[in-house]
């Protein structure tokens, strides 16, 4: 088939990595986004995406009209509703949106996701794309099927660092890679922390609640809820990130900043579905996360790769390695690579070869992997040009699920056998019930 000019211009910037020049050569095209989720994370992605100046927001959703309102104050022509289902119910709103973004809450991501994907509209889905191992399947599937641009809300995905971690991983710097240790210091979120110091009296609880509080007015609390099993409204679960922490709402640490923190292993080492998975600590609660909890997953060989182990180490907790040396003891979080010949350390923004000595006349390879535009920017030129994302959902639904197995490992206190096409623990069929769970009525995927 012969190449077309615009092909040629499109495959060959992009693999330089200048999709900015596309957008030099002609006016962008104008996305009419919808924006699910206007507070918190929802704000925050809202204001990274219109720094793209051909963006309109022309339909919000949110179930707390403190947050709807303040995005309808800036964007007075965009439809408004509190309940997600009603916008993809209306016809005229459908009509003039060409993409979607969510950033709900966790149990609700692929109630808000799916509906998108099966309109074929391109989706920036905030992390965990999921709440549970059904859901990211399904979502992957979908994903697949509509054949449009998407996004995992991973932005440490597009920082240099990452990249130039990957290419040093992928050269063979320091061999074959044969475990990754994943540390990560704080449990259920930065902010979580900053609110349990201030309301340490109610951020700390770890039974259900029997007090029925009244909902803020401002707030919807059986939108909220959602397809979760319903419970009263309580203010140890609203307004965020208090609900993090219980398992109705999200998967604790694990699913929260495993998607960042596991995201550079998974890339780096070209994971794909583990065979086994092993997780430790205190005996699982009914209700809540754990704060501090290890995993062990075990993935075979991938083409030229050789079989290796990834193990998670949350909160307290931190490998031999990690504790013995003088220099990696400094770190309170990161990923240390341990390869055939030496050591890779790194967090979001930097690295470190060890030994140093080893390493001190090392020359990396050329980057090859392009730099990115900026995360919420990739997914607006995929949409206008084809190009790709980093973090399109058939890379992020794989990773969503090795999360989600950790913590399924976790609860069952058993290590599970993991078949990933049955979508199945073959030893431990008790475990089908953490995979997934009926949504409440009135709900549905």
């Amino acid at each position: 088939m012969p190449t077309s000019r615009r092909h040629f211009l499109t495959t060959s910037t992009t693999a330089l990595g200048f999709p900015a020049l596309l957008r030099a050569q002609s006016p962008a095209k104008t996305l009419r986004l919808a924006i699910i989720g206007c507070g918190g994370r929802g704000a925050s992605n809202l204001a990274s995406l219109l720094k793209d100046p051909a963006v309109v927001i022309t339909a919000l959703c949110d179930v707390d009209k403190n947050h709807l309102d303040r995005a309808a104050a800036q964007h007075p022509k965009a439809r408004t509703y509190r309940d997600f289902r009603k916008l993809y119910d209306d016809p005229s709103a459908l009509s003039d949106i060409d993409a979607v973004v969510v950033s709900t809450t966790e149990h609700t991501h692929a109630f808000a996701t799916l509906p998108a994907l099966l309109l074929k509209k391109p989706v920036y889905c905030e992390k965990p794309l999921t709440h549970n191992v059904h859901e990211a399947r399904l979502i992957t599937q979908a994903a697949a099927t509509a054949g449009v641009p998407t996004q995992m809300g991973t932005q440490i995905h597009g920082l240099p660092n990452y990249r130039r971690v990957v290419e040093l991983i992928q050269s063979g710097a320091i061999g074959d890679v044969t475990d990754a240790h994943v540390c990560v210091s704080r449990a259920w979120g930065l902010q979580s922390q900053a609110d349990a110091e201030a309301n340490k009296d109610r951020v700390h609880v770890t039974e259900r609640p029997t007090e029925a509080q009244t909902p803020p007015p401002h707030l919807d609390w059986d939108l909220w809820i959602g397809p979760a099993p319903f419970r009263p409204f309580n203010e140890v679960y609203y307004p965020g990130p208090k609900w993090y922490r219980w398992w109705d709402f999200g998967n604790g640490t694990m699913s929260d900043l495993g998607s960042h923190w596991n995201d550079l292993p998974f890339w780096a080492l070209k994971l794909d579905a583990p065979l086994t998975i092993e997780a430790f600590g205190p005996p699982a609660h009914p209700e809540i996360a754990p704060a501090t909890m290890s995993a062990t997953y075990e993935y075979g060989p991938r083409g030229d790769r050789p079989a290796c182990r990834v193990h998670w180490h949350q909160g307290a907790t931190k490998p031999d390695v990690w504790k013995s040396d003088p220099l990696i003891s400094t770190w309170s979080s990161g990923v240390l690579f341990v390869g055939t010949k030496g050591m890779l350390l790194s967090d979001y923004n930097k690295h470190l070869l060890l030994p140093q000595s080893t390493f001190a006349t090392f020359t990396p390879p050329a980057p090859f992997i392009p730099d990115s535009p900026g995360h919420h920017q990739e997914w607006l030129d995929a949409i206008r040009n084809g190009t790709p994302t980093g973090s399109p959902f058939s890379y992020a639904g794989p990773l969503t699920e090795a999360n989600h197995l950790g913590n399924v490992a976790y609860r069952t206190g058993t290590k599970l056998h993991w078949d990933h096409k049955n979508m199945t623990a073959t030893n431990h069929p008790e475990a089908t019930r953490f995979l997934q769970r009926p949504p409440r009525k009135g709900w549905t995927l």
